[in-house]
């Protein structure tokens, strides 16, 4: 079925006839299908804070879901009452079974997660992010020029994964020929087991994170024996925060800043694309002015929003906006949400390529915890849009694209354009 016509129809029809105890905004399928606006649109007028019993997910069971702007703030602001820990489950939906838990340093609370944190922020300095800037103009200068014209091709593959992953192997000073290992597991790391997915069950998924696990730690064990240079290996390797770090704890920072390096900008890369082919005058005024690229760039991470939420975990019992969370509850802060909220952002559904304050929005967290990368983010998706304008008139989104099934990573598995020439 060609168009979000129907589906989304059919979805709003849905969304404000069930019962409001019944809406369960964690199912992927929505997420997959494109149809989660109205229940979200329906939560944030009718009960913001809401507690759904009814998802079918061992893994997921009960949970909070915060669907306001400023509701998210405050639960982000408030590490007292609200833990990002591991051990409590982490920080997505889904828990992870307790053999299984690793920490990282998003999934860490204070004195601890500070420290850990610090080591690698050297990488994303002023300085030291305007020497990236020359290495990604280079590739993606090279990754566009050999692009085909006028035929289709899946923008994901070529453009959104290459470049993402090139950026990847460039900041761990990974092995080259290798670097497609990082999106692999990447992808691995977040993914729901199941049959047709990207792999089929929990043991499969297990094998191949244990796998990344002893390539990146052997790794990691070669640069703790040379001098410190800066990649974001040695950077861990020489840090008294984390070079005694547990092989768990190892193992989710990697998978940490493999996904924060990967899904997230890549995804972003992808929704670029599909915004400016949904909404041709906003493209035709990009075209007209590159300069608008400054406020594009933020336009997209909150239409997009390539993580669609964080999830926290009670410490105590606590009244929030008149409901009683208990001790022990999850509760699931739905940036996707927060994004649309009409309260805080003027005419949230509109892609707006020049608004006044296109940074109010939240796809990079609040607080502690906001997105270490965020920079380096901005600055890909403004440099691979600065070569694209040079490059092209116009990239055309030959047909709708197949969704990531999740409820949290928002993203693309295929996108099939053509460049017209």
């Amino acid at each position: 079925m060609h168009g979000t016509i129907k589906p989304i129809d059919q979805a709003t029809e849905r969304a404000y006839s069930m019962p409001l105890a019944e809406i369960d905004v964690g199912d992927p399928e929505i997420f997959e299908n494109d149809t989660l606006w109205p229940y979200f649109d329906r939560l944030r007028k009718e009960d913001p804070v809401h507690y759904c019993t009814t998802n079918k997910d061992p893994q997921v069971g009960n949970y909070w879901s915060i669907t306001k702007y400023n509701d998210i703030m405050d639960i982000e602001t408030n590490h007292a009452v609200f833990s990002s820990a591991s051990a409590l489950g982490g920080i997505t939906i889904r828990d992870q079974k307790v053999d299984l838990r690793r920490e990282s340093f998003i999934a860490m609370d204070q004195p601890r997660h500070g420290p850990q944190r610090k080591t690698v922020a050297p990488m994303f300095t002023p300085t030291h992010l305007d020497q990236l800037a020359i290495n990604i103009r280079k590739r993606s200068a090279s990754c566009l020029d050999n692009l085909p014209r006028n035929e289709v091709f899946d923008w994901v593959d070529k453009v959104s994964i290459e470049l993402t992953t090139q950026m990847l192997a460039v900041l761990f000073d990974f092995p080259w020929e290798d670097r497609r290992k990082l999106t692999r597991w990447s992808d691995v790391a977040t993914t729901i087991p199941g049959v047709g997915g990207i792999v089929e069950t929990e043991d499969q998924r297990q094998a191949e994170v244990m796998e990344a696990a002893v390539y990146l730690k052997k790794l990691f064990d070669e640069r703790a024996q040379k001098e410190p240079t800066s990649d974001l290996l040695s950077m861990l390797a020489h840090s008294d925060a984390t070079r005694d770090m547990d092989f768990a704890n190892f193992l989710g920072n990697m998978i940490l800043l493999i996904v924060g390096g990967n899904d997230t900008t890549r995804n972003t890369m992808s929704g670029a694309i599909y915004a400016l082919s949904k909404n041709p005058d906003q493209y035709k005024k990009l075209r007209e002015n590159p300069a608008l690229i400054d406020s594009f760039v933020p336009e997209v991470i909150r239409w997009q929003t390539p993580l669609a939420h964080m999830r926290r975990t009670a410490l105590e019992d606590i009244e929030f906006r008149g409901k009683q969370i208990k001790k022990g509850d999850k509760v699931v802060m739905w940036y996707v949400s927060g994004n649309r909220d009409e309260e805080v952002i003027d005419r949230p559904y509109e892609f707006i390529i020049d608004r006044r304050r296109p940074r109010t929005h939240i796809s990079f967290g609040f607080g502690i915890h906001r997105c270490v990368g965020l920079r380096l983010a901005e600055l890909q998706l403004k440099i691979i849009w600065e070569e694209i304008l040079k490059r092209f008139d116009k990239i055309e989104l030959m047909d709708e694209p197949k969704r990531v099934y999740s409820s949290f990573v928002k993203g693309y598995e295929h996108m099939p354009v053509r460049i017209v020439a």
